[in-house]
């Protein structure tokens, strides 16, 4: 399919991920999904980029200089954002992966993944509440009670309500054990929740007739154990019929570096600002049991997750295009080589160096797009898959592959805006030019939905080690079975791929052999990079194997970008394989004093 050159996405890779690669129309084959073909699927894509452009691109620098302010006491935005949310929610992408019953069209994620992300480039600061709210419902629609559902999700999925999560607090940042929010049962069976959250986006607006907060709140005791997880709205009453002001109020506006078209504040629950009739308190519904808030509130932090790790790839990828146009159109210098005073300036993007930065940045934003719709269509898989053994088995290796996807994207996607600015030069460092924009949002990215730190943890110290470390094992037959499909074609590549994904497996092994946890996590930052890049590599590699039936030039371009990422990128985790495996204990023993 011929597309239009755009500077947002590029429509092309989308194309052969979804379709030669991934083979998504295989998913039709299951029940879930059978309504669906390539064409339903392309036409969600297509109408994403249409709208994408008409309403959210033009107002994206808009909305970075014109931030929210608070007037009146009420958040103010630029007018384009509601009606790009408008525009959003009309055209159905609200409620795309939704079951029938809801209203849904039950739209594959992973494709889904791919039009959203038209949005992310497009715009990341107004296409934020969208996200919240999508994700809200997805875990409202999963663990809460049906009476719940059937009042909030019609009115969040149609646009009319939004939706956040509300986990941290003032001084409380990833440590949620340490949560004060408290929330205590009212006579008549609802909660009433006391206690201040800081860092809520899209915590306040005039946006939407709603805002449906997940909040959570502390109903037992200490740790993460005595945590519940409640819907707290802005407003009591049913939809269209909203009656009293709840007690959350806005405390105040946390003005970012980036992403400054998505409001984020400073929220108080039973202040007494809004005064409820009877216990004081924001009036709360709990979802599910006391005591698993984390447990449920994982599914919206995981989604979440998937949706950052996209964001910053989406933001790379639209840096990477406005590069490389500029130094295609910029002349300055004259060729390598060049021994003739009078030899003409030549394009930058003719210069070596110029073309491994962009080669570079093309790869982090190509191997991050194939790692986050490779995750997406995992969990569709697993999700529609009625083979419970099989279905545990992809949510597994999805959970050993989403803190990857998260933090490797956020690394890398960050630093392909990072060199589009140096490929610009001086011209990139200004307003004038739009990826200094791209990358001040992109930069909150590598700590949204837990840091680079947290994920690290999570993968060394829980995500390798579950059921036995059998999604690593799953992940490692992955990565070797590509390499007996591929290895006769592309020897060369195969070789270097295969000898780090032995690496994976011996180190991990080395670190655990013990038992001795800190030792083994005290440079897991290094684990997930060197882990991240190797799962990369393997995917660019097993891309290769799908190049059979697409266009020469396409399969050249994506050739050339899988082999560079092999030969100069992926050689830097041999430092950090050994560094892991020396057991070595420097920052953990390190006096503070020497810091």
């Amino acid at each position: 399919m011929e597309h239009k050159k755009s500077l947002i996405l590029d429509a092309a890779d989308l194309d052969f991920c979804l379709y030669d690669w991934l083979d998504v129309e295989s998913l039709s084959g299951y029940e879930r999904f059978s309504e669906h073909n390539r064409e339903t699927f392309e036409g969600l894509i297509d109408l994403a980029r249409e709208v994408a452009e008409e309403y959210f691109a033009p107002h994206n620098r808009k909305g970075d200089l014109q931030e929210p302010r608070l007037v009146d006491d009420k958040v103010e935005l630029i007018p384009e954002v509601k009606k790009a949310l408008t525009a959003f929610a009309e055209a159905g992408f609200l409620g795309a992966t939704m079951d029938a019953e809801y209203g849904g069209f039950q739209v594959p994620t992973v494709v889904y993944r791919a039009a959203f992300m038209w949005f992310q480039a497009a715009n990341v600061g107004t296409v934020s509440y969208a996200l919240l709210t999508t994700a809200a419902a997805n875990l409202i629609r999963e663990h809460a009670s049906a009476e719940l559902a059937a009042k909030f999700l019609p009115p969040m999925l149609d646009g009319r309500w939004t939706g956040t999560m509300n986990l941290s607090e003032p001084g409380i940042g990833s440590a949620l054990g340490d949560l004060t929010t408290s929330a205590v049962r009212a006579a008549d069976g609802t909660y009433r929740v006391r206690g201040d959250k800081m860092w809520i986006s899209a915590g306040d607006h005039e946006l939407s007739e709603n805002i449906v907060h997940l909040v959570l709140a502390r109903t037992g005791g200490p740790g993460v154990k005595g945590l519940s997880l409640f819907i707290v709205p802005k407003w009591l009453g049913e939809a269209g019929a909203l009656t009293d002001r709840n007690d959350v109020s806005l405390v105040g506006v946390n003005h970012k570096m980036g992403y400054r078209g998505t409001v984020n504040t400073a929220l108080s629950y039973g202040s007494g600002a809004f005064p409820v009739g009877g216990e004081p308190g924001a009036v709360g519904y709990l979802i599910g049991e006391e005591g698993r808030g984390l447990h449920y509130m994982f599914l919206m932090m995981n989604e979440a997750r998937l949706g950052v790790g996209a964001s910053a790839v989406a933001l790379g990828t639209t840096g990477f295009l406005h590069a490389r146009e500029y130094a295609r159109e910029r002349i300055q210098g004259k060729e390598l080589g060049a021994k003739d005073p009078a030899a003409p300036a030549v394009p930058i993007i003719r210069h070596p160096d110029v073309r491994r930065m962009l080669m570079l940045a093309k790869a982090y934003a190509q191997g991050g797009t194939a790692l986050i719709l490779y995750a997406g269509k995992l969990l569709d898989e697993s999700e529609a898959e009625t083979d419970a053994a099989k279905s545990a088995s992809l949510a597994l290796l999805l959970d050993v592959l989403t803190p990857i996807a998260k933090s490797w994207s956020s690394q890398w996607g960050l630093a392909a805006n990072d060199i589009a600015i140096q490929v610009l030069g001086g011209s990139g460092y200004v307003r004038d030019f739009p990826v200094e924009q791209f990358y001040r949002d992109n930069r909150l990215n590598p700590i949204h939905e837990g840091t680079h730190g947290i994920q690290a943890l999570d993968l060394l110290g829980r995500k390798v080690l579950l059921d036995g470390g059998s999604g690593l094992a799953d992940l490692l037959g992955r990565m070797r079975a590509t390499l007996d499909r591929v290895g006769a074609s592309e020897p060369e590549l195969a070789r270097l791929v295969g000898e780090r994904v032995a690496r994976i497996e011996g180190v991990t092994r080395t670190l655990w052999e013990d038992g001795e946890s800190t030792t083994a996590l005290a440079n897991a930052a290094h684990y997930l990079e060197a882990v991240g890049d190797t799962v990369v590599a393997w995917l660019f590699l097993d891309q290769l194997g799908a190049l059979g039936g697409v266009a020469p030039a396409l399969a050249a371009e994506k050739r050339a970008t899988a082999r560079f990422f092999i030969t100069h990128v992926l050689p830097r985790v041999d430092a950090s394989f050994d560094l892991l495996g020396s057991g070595d204990r420097q920052l953990v023993d390190l006096d503070e004093a020497l810091i």
